[in-house]
């Protein structure tokens, strides 16, 4: 028996020279000239030469199928690509140590490449409120004494939460509803975000639409808010360039303006009397105004086109709508700096009032706009981050994408307060009597700026299509946040197939909803959801997820995770924001909302308690989602006492984890039964040799009584 025994060994040694010839590559996996190819112990070496070779991880499947090998001249068996595979070493991004492993998901389909990412979340986190708010705040909160604070918060706050949400939904290629299966209690949280991006959604479409009629009627020789002389205006209408003001204007409208509040600019008269036809009360609707549901339905059919075949269609739009405000930002930079009061306007800007820096609502302002100028808690992040590949460096991104969205909005200060300062120089007063923010700054104050300018029309446009591309980065990742939430939600074939029905559906009922607000109270409306809809809510959902995450999740797992996705755990100074830092300024900003709380108001319009009340309503809506689907969970959790209920609630349900079986290892590995690895099929080189060495390898009695292999590999 021994002798045969040898005889055997023979043989198959000289099987496995003969298939080193026919690869190229001798035992190890190295090709005899001396070419490296691929680690040969990522397989058993007893299934295949090219296996051996390249570490590809073969399937169970028969000759001819996808994945399988293919015969090659000579009667060679050689996977599909081997060559392509070999060549690129780590495919698709893997991390050391995973090898050859398909990073795509098919099903919900992914980015084309990284840049598509990056250039989609960095339109939804710069949006208007970068050109409209942050100057605004800057110079009221002491100029460059703000930036101080301000940085202070995206280091400690905004990156670490940015960094969160995505990592949290490329981990398991969910959006804010699947990726609560890491704590089904917590799906409320998903939902609350649903809620808030869709109030969001209504009226930030609503202020796209008022860009894309100013930037319609801004194709005229003259703009229609230059003259006092239209049939909207007033007697209390006073222009810089109206043909009655004398050789010495600036002299008389510096006194006009001193001596009288009841001068209005023809760029007001032209918002409120014309565009908007304001009404004198809320709950005074009046009438469509038919110019603006006109421009809301482009505005919804362009979301609705550039989002019709989901990450794919938008992926390739970003290239142009991230990417072109910053052309528009540059040459309105450089005309506002040639002219005269530029420097006054950025000095007023940029100096530093160190005094403020001492004081609390500073640093609350700097907190509030890191926290809503990322999107964090929207929803947006995670749904955008799961449509990345399994081991993309969202550290990375989260860093680039931050620090970009910050570098804009001081960018844009200099555009404002250059136009600005110009501005104030022309009519004499102080740069605070032209200041504003908000809807104030973008179609009041930096329109009739802009009417000073030579060729004003053509700054005009270029100023509103900026907005609009603004605007609409943002409104892509809203939109493809709820569909998304929407169709993963339902999960099966029948509706992935049919997303862009979804999609449709969305925009049509984001469109009715819009309506109201484009009546003659819609500004006030629109307001009423900007300061109540996403204000403390957003804060409260924050604050839930983290500690969800990091608390019933628990952070060591989390942890895990992340270094299982990304090759390496997160660095220290984000393991200590994530469970101390975040959450203490998340609460922080959550206490100065509710101390500095104001009634809304609009100018001279102070809204009535009951209008109020639907505001508050309005926010409750998205958190009270939370504590509704908690109480559902664990009344429908396994366990016969609260406390087990309570955890099994808590606990992350079986499928958590990748969302590829590919990627589904260590503790997310299916468990196998010990038969799986015989079950694998591998087409030999000689089928008659095979079959000699399956019979020669069956098992025999040994002297001991028991059976054993004759091959320990097989």
């Amino acid at each position: 028996m021994e002798m045969g025994e040898e005889r055997r060994r023979k043989e198959r040694r000289g099987e496995e020279r003969r298939g080193e010839d026919r690869t190229g590559l001798d035992r190890t996996g190295q090709d005899r000239t001396g070419a490296s190819c691929r680690d040969p112990t990522a397989c058993p070496r007893s299934l295949c030469p090219w296996i051996e070779a390249c570490g590809c991880r073969c399937r169970s499947q028969r000759d001819g199928e996808p994945g399988t090998p293919r015969r090659a001249a000579g009667n060679a068996l050689q996977p599909p690509g081997m060559a392509d595979k070999c060549s690129e070493g780590l495919l698709n991004g893997a991390v050391p140590g995973e090898r050859g492993k398909q990073d795509k998901s098919v099903k919900r389909g992914n980015w084309g490449n990284q840049i598509e990412f990056v250039l989609t979340s960095v339109g939804y986190a710069v949006g208007l409120g970068n050109v409209w708010r942050f100057p605004y705040l800057c110079y009221r909160n002491g100029g460059g004494a703000f930036m101080f604070p301000y940085f202070i918060m995206l280091v400690f706050c905004g990156i670490p939460l940015f960094f969160m949400e995505l990592s949290f939904g490329q981990f398991a290629s969910q959006g804010c509803l699947g990726v609560w299966r890491v704590s089904p209690m917590f799906k409320g949280v998903g939902y609350g975000m649903m809620v808030v991006s869709t109030y969001i959604g209504i009226y930030y479409n609503v202020v796209i639409c008022i860009a894309f009629y100013y930037f319609f009627v801004s194709m005229t020789r003259v703009l229609p808010w230059t003259y006092c002389s239209n049939a909207w205006n007033t007697p209390d209408c006073v222009g810089v360039l109206d043909g009655n003001l004398s050789s010495h204007a600036t002299v008389n409208l510096t006194h006009l303006l001193n001596a009288t509040q009841k001068r209005t600019s023809p760029s007001k008269e032209y918002w409120r009397r014309y565009v908007l036809n304001l009404s004198d009360d809320i709950g005074n609707l009046g009438e469509v105004r038919l110019p603006l549901l006109g421009c809301l339905g482009v505005s919804w059919v362009v979301v609705f086109l550039c989002l019709i075949k989901g990450v794919k269609s938008s992926g390739k739009v970003v290239y142009f709508t991230a990417t072109f405000p910053y052309v528009v930002l540059t040459i309105l930079f450089v005309r506002g700096i040639t002219l005269e009061g530029a420097l006054t306007g950025i000095m007023y800007y940029l100096t530093p009032q160190w005094d403020k820096i001492l004081d609390a609502k500073v640093w609350g302002d700097a907190a509030s706009q890191i926290f809503y100028s990322l999107g964090c808690a929207w929803g947006g992040l995670i749904t955008m981050a799961s449509y990345n590949k399994f081991h993309n460096n969202c550290y990375r991104d989260s860093i680039i994408i931050s620090i970009t969205n910050c570098a804009t909005s001081v960018y844009a200060g200099f555009v404002i307060f250059s136009i600005l300062g110009f501005m104030a120089n022309h009519l004499g007063v102080d740069i605070s009597k032209v200041a504003d923010h908000g809807p104030g700054l973008a179609f009041v104050a930096y329109p009739e700026a802009l009417t000073l300018l030579p060729i004003s029309p053509l700054w005009s446009i270029l100023f509103f299509f900026m907005l609009i591309l603004l605007g609409l980065g943002t409104q892509f990742c809203l939109l493809e946040t709820l569909v998304t939430a929407i169709v993963d939600e339902v999960g099966n074939e029948w509706i992935i197939r049919r997303k862009t029905f979804v999609t449709l559906g969305v925009a049509v009922a984001g469109f009715l909803l819009g309506i109201p607000l484009t009546t003659q109270a819609g500004i006030y409306w629109l307001l009423l959801m900007d300061n109540y809809a996403a204000s403390f809510s957003l804060v409260i959902i924050s604050c839930i997820m983290c500690v969800a995450i990091m608390y019933i999740y628990g952070h060591r797992n989390y942890f895990k995770d992340i270094e299982m996705m990304l090759g390496f755990p997160p660095p220290f100074f984000f393991q200590i924001c994530w469970r101390f830092i975040s959450p203490a300024i998340i609460f922080f900003i959550l206490v100065f909302t509710v101390i500095q709380y104001r009634p809304i108001s609009y100018n001279d319009y102070v809204y009535p308690t009951w209008a109020i009340s639907i505001g508050f309503l309005m926010a409750l809506s998205s958190v009270i989602c939370i504590p509704i689907y908690a109480i559902y969970k664990v009344c429908r959790s396994e366990g016969d006492t609260l406390l087990e209920r309570l955890k099994n609630a808590t606990k992350a349900s079986k499928d958590w984890g990748p969302a590829l079986p590919e990627h589904r290892s260590g503790r997310y590995a299916p468990a196998f039964s010990p038969s799986t690895e015989s079950n694998l099929e591998v087409q030999p080189l000689h089928p008659e040799k095979a079959q000699s060495e399956a019979a020669a390898a069956s098992p025999v009695q040994g002297s001991n009584g028991l059976a054993h292999s004759q091959d320990s590999r097989l």
